[in-house]
């Protein structure tokens, strides 16, 4: 071998020896530090967790929900769903059979009071009044006959009388004369009874000549018609209606009311509804009347409860549903909290009890707070604030909780007039944050970037 063209590494082992690495590999030593700093973690995470558990101070003001005092205005309603109708309106019908020969009006028409609106074919009816003025005409005939005839024996009967008085005639004739003239008379007074009977057909048959004309009974509307012209109509079980005539200027609301909540109701008070296609636009009325006799619908006894309402451009319509409102109590420019907000004064903690929390449950005991559980046993809840105080819990700018008793007034299913003790700004507590709640908050603001924190809901 040349020894110009041998390597320094074969001509010398150690040196070859000495490029070899002989340190532990960089990937070996880069999963040792990232073990190491795993064990730290895990031992860092589960201390704070032994620290917050056991040792670290929580803060109660964090877990629960609070509401903002505001300012507006409160009713305390009853509601009810109704059917709109017309206030007048009267069902036209007829008094006699035939055919319907004229329809003169459609549904919609305008119709003034004693406009013709169907003609019945007269024919059968003008025959009737016919014979009926035929008849009468030979009565008065005979009655002239009659006539002639009394005054005849009233002559034969004063003949006979002064005759009588000379001795010139006999008993028998007179006694003839005096029975012929109380004839003529009867037969007269016959005549004349047949001819107030024969009257009294014809206008019997001229007034149902009338009624083949139907006019308007009032002005209004034709909301509907059941006949069709050239329809037969048979008047001798009951009259047919032909049409509808409604007074649409003035609407009444049909309100159908449970009866737990009709004690509630009084005539007089104040009442509004809305329209499915109204736009939230309010119609006010005052209610009128609460007739005794209720409907059973599926077993539940309902009252009805009417009201009346202008309709002046004809916005509402027959059989429009309304969703009513009959107002029990109301407050103007209030200062309202949540009605979760309050709890009776009597169920403040007792000596020797349980103390009910702002949170809503008993400290340990779990007992539901007062509104739950005067809902959960069906009462309504507003009846524990009937004499008019109530307690709540402030959160003051510190975060300090403290409670303070105030004066209730108007109250509906979910707000309450504080009549004194709150002013409009103030926080008050209104239940508590379950932690699961609290962690899908957290969570929530975890995933979105640069969340705001969750703000509880009133």
């Amino acid at each position: 071998m040349d020894p110009a063209n041998v390597s320094p590494t074969q001509e010398n082992p150690e040196f070859q020896s000495a490029r070899q690495p002989r340190a532990p590999s960089r990937t070996r030593w880069l999963g040792r530090v990232a073990l190491v700093l795993a064990a730290c973690a895990l031992l860092g995470g589960g201390g704070y967790f032994a620290w917050k558990t056991w040792f670290a101070q929580d803060d109660s003001t964090n877990s629960l929900l609070t509401a903002v005092v505001t300012r507006g205005d409160l009713e305390d309603t009853i509601t009810a769903t109704g059917t709109l109708q017309p206030k007048d309106f009267v069902d036209v019908g007829t008094q006699v059979s035939g055919q319907l020969k004229k329809l003169l009006v459609d549904i919609g028409a305008v119709v003034k009071k004693g406009q013709i609106l169907a003609e019945i074919d007269p024919s059968v009816y003008q025959a009737k009044v016919d014979g009926d003025q035929a008849l009468l005409l030979n009565q008065q005939a005979q009655l002239a006959d009659k006539q002639a005839q009394l005054a005849l024996a009233d002559l034969q009967l004063t003949r006979q009388q002064n005759l009588t008085r000379e001795n010139a005639t006999t008993a028998d004739a007179l006694q003839s004369a005096e029975a012929t003239r109380k004839s003529a008379l009867a037969q007269l007074n016959s005549i004349k009874a047949q001819m107030q009977q024969t009257g009294s057909t014809l206008r019997g048959d001229e007034a149902s000549l009338g009624y083949t004309k139907i006019y308007a009974p009032i002005a209004g509307t034709v909301v509907s018609q059941a006949a069709k012209q050239g329809q037969t109509l048979n008047a001798n079980q009951q009259a047919p209606i032909i049409m509808r005539i409604a007074d649409l200027s003035t609407m009444t609301v049909q309100a159908q009311v449970s009866e737990a909540d009709v004690p509630k109701l009084h005539v007089g008070m104040d009442v509004y509804f809305t329209t499915l296609g109204g736009d939230n636009r309010r119609f006010y009325g005052t209610l009128r009347q609460i007739p005794p006799t209720p409907t059973v619908v599926n077993n539940v006894v309902l009252y009805d409860a009417l009201f009346d309402v202008e309709n002046p451009n004809q916005t509402l319509m027959t059989q429009m549903t309304a969703q009513v409102f009959f107002v029990a109590s109301s407050a103007k420019d209030a200062v309202l909290v949540p009605l979760t907000a309050l709890r009776p004064v009597a169920a403040e903690g007792r000596q020797g009890g349980p103390r009910v929390s702002a949170a809503g449950a008993a400290d340990g005991k779990g007992t539901l707070p007062p509104l739950r559980a005067a809902r959960a046993s069906g009462a309504d809840p507003r009846n524990q604030f009937a004499n008019g105080r109530g307690l709540v819990s402030v959160v003051d700018a510190a975060g300090k909780v403290a409670d303070r008793e105030v004066k209730v007034g108007v109250m509906n299913r979910v707000s309450a007039q504080i009549v004194s003790g709150l002013e409009p700004g103030e926080r008050v507590v209104i239940g508590s944050r379950t932690p699961a709640t609290a962690a899908r908050s957290q969570t929530a603001s975890s995933l979105v970037p640069n969340a705001a924190p969750a703000r509880p809901r009133p």
